[in-house]
């Protein structure tokens, strides 16, 4: 069994080796690497990217700390044209490189490649879901290097909701925003604290890990330009730093869009630096668009959440109409849904944020209540199985259903997703990369699933859209006459059994049909 090699970008190099003090997320990524034999290396294209330097003695450092590394060589003969014909225009030599790095990670050479350069994500994602998926930002690479390894004595964190003044002035949690924002203290005080402003926050092991502060906003009162009536303004979302790479930000950010939805809101918007690339692609992602520039300089980010029927553009897939809507989503007469049966051990490690879940949700879709919550941290989940069927459409409705259980619910529809792609895995090697950047299965578990030529692993990728409250109980949908018993498979539901579970749910309108009502 090969160890895996992830492949650095230079701006993860200079991170990594730069005169200033290492970030925590950086310093993490070569201990866990070098803890557990992961490989760290460099391409050949990067170092000649760095000889380029005119700044001679420049030059002679970023080349002596690349040598620490072990590279990776080019591809004889490959060309330019070659590259550019699979990766899109190159203009600019530093294009030639990130083309020159995908084609690596792409042949397979590399099972990572870790860079915190937008553009690059960019590109990746423009040549397919699963090379993006291998394109991780430094954050992400711990994440998947301390969940693959270092799995015992995690414990799961809490979202709570409460006020700005309950939190101390002098957390180290703000310390970084002092740095970017001199007026951050005053701000705090007469804005936060006077206002008593709502938060969300992540408590890990008694400290304060992450912190959303958001803020209900009229028309005539915001700087948002997109018209909206209802307005939710997130102020500050941030992660404390030695607490990157384990998908806070992304959880916060959920937790937003779930309340959002549940509270009828017409508009969300953020401000944020140029600076804060990971963030700003998690913004995009999820269908933020930069409006302007504000007179301090922050990029201005807007996402619409109006109650219209979401109409997909000749272009773009139903998938993409959920990520760029999320948290809404198409139920389309030509969407197809699917059950997929899932067994409650695996349940409890893909939908954490549900076990032993006893009090009822305020808000029925979603679990978004004034009690801390367990999370599942992330929105993009995988999923393995080896079942017989087969998903085709990018879109597809995922309706989860947990098997007879020790611990409700039990033979009940709990879960819906949003269905990506699917692909097969034949060795340790393939699954570890299709599921990487979103697994949160262990590499002993991952070994255990024996991938081969003969046995593949199928490996689904979805979006979490909610999770069902109440749950749709396998007594009702026979009582419904929609099925004849428990889902053995992953199988196709009726359009008679989508229905009689959409009517149960009673969505709010951040989910609509094609006529702007459900069926």
């Amino acid at each position: 069994m090969s160890a895996p090699k992830y492949l650095i970008d230079t701006n993860v190099l200079i991170g990594l080796e730069d005169p200033r003090e290492v970030s925590p997320e950086f310093a993490s990524l070569l201990q866990l690497a070098a803890r557990h034999g992961v490989g760290i290396f460099i391409h050949e294209a990067a170092r000649d990217d760095l000889a380029r330097d005119t700044d001679d003695t420049r030059r002679r450092i970023s080349l002596s700390k690349a040598a620490k590394f072990p590279p990776i060589n080019r591809v004889r003969g490959l060309t330019s044209a070659q590259l550019e014909a699979e990766f899109g225009a190159l203009p600019r030599p530093n294009d030639l490189v990130d083309a020159t790095l995908l084609h690596a990670l792409k042949l397979g050479v590399a099972d990572f490649l870790v860079t915190e350069d937008r553009g690059l994500h960019d590109r990746a994602r423009r040549s397919g879901s699963d090379l993006a998926r291998r394109v991780l930002y430094v954050a992400d690479a711990v994440l998947l290097l301390r969940s693959t390894y270092e799995p015992i004595n995690v414990s799961l964190p809490f979202v709570e909701e409460t006020e700005a003044h309950t939190i101390p002035r002098d957390d180290p949690i703000f310390d970084s925003l002092r740095d970017g924002y001199p007026g951050f203290d005053k701000w705090w005080i007469e804005k936060c604290v006077r206002g008593m402003r709502k938060c969300w926050i992540v408590v890990d092991e008694g400290k304060l890990a992450g912190i959303l502060v958001r803020k209900h906003e009229a028309s005539s009162e915001t700087d948002a330009k997109t018209p909206a009536t209802r307005i939710l303004k997130i102020c500050t979302l941030k992660v404390r730093p030695e607490r990157r790479g384990t998908k806070l930000g992304e959880l916060l950010l959920k937790q937003v869009f779930w309340f959002a939805r549940e509270n009828n809101y017409d508009l969300l918007y953020v401000t944020t630096y140029p600076t804060q690339a990971t963030l700003i692609d998690l913004l995009e992602y999820y269908g933020f668009h930069c409006t302007y520039t504000n007179r301090d300089g922050e990029l201005v980010y807007e996402k619409p959440l109006p109650p219209d029927a979401l109409v997909p553009s000749l272009d773009q897939t139903l998938f993409d109409v959920a990520r760029l809507n999320y948290p809404r989503f198409s139920v389309a007469p030509d969407v197809q849904a699917y059950s997929i049966p899932i067994r409650e051990e695996f349940h409890e490690v893909l939908f954490p944020e549900l076990v032993f879940r006893s009090q009822p949700d305020f808000f029925g879709f979603g679990g978004i209540g004034p009690r801390p919550r367990a999370p599942g941290n992330t929105i993009r989940k995988v999923y393995l199985c080896r079942a017989p069927a087969h998903i085709r459409q990018p879109g597809a409705l995922l309706l989860f259903y947990k098997g007879k259980s020790r611990n409700p619910p039990s033979q009940a529809f709990t879960t819906l997703g949003v269905f990506e792609d699917l692909t097969l895995a034949h060795s340790l090697e393939e699954l570890r990369r299709l599921a990487g950047g979103r697994s949160v299965y262990t590499e002993r578990q991952l070994l255990d699933w024996e991938a081969s030529r003969e046995n593949p692993v199928k490996v689904i990728n979805f979006l979490l859209m909610g999770h069902l409250s109440p749950t749709v109980t396998l007594a009702q949908m026979m009582a419904g006459g929609v099925v004849r018993g428990a889902p053995q498979s992953i199988s196709r539901l009726s359009a008679e059994a989508l229905q009689l579970i959409l009517r149960e749910l009673s969505f709010s309108s951040g989910v609509t049909a094609p006529t702007g009502k459900l069926p």
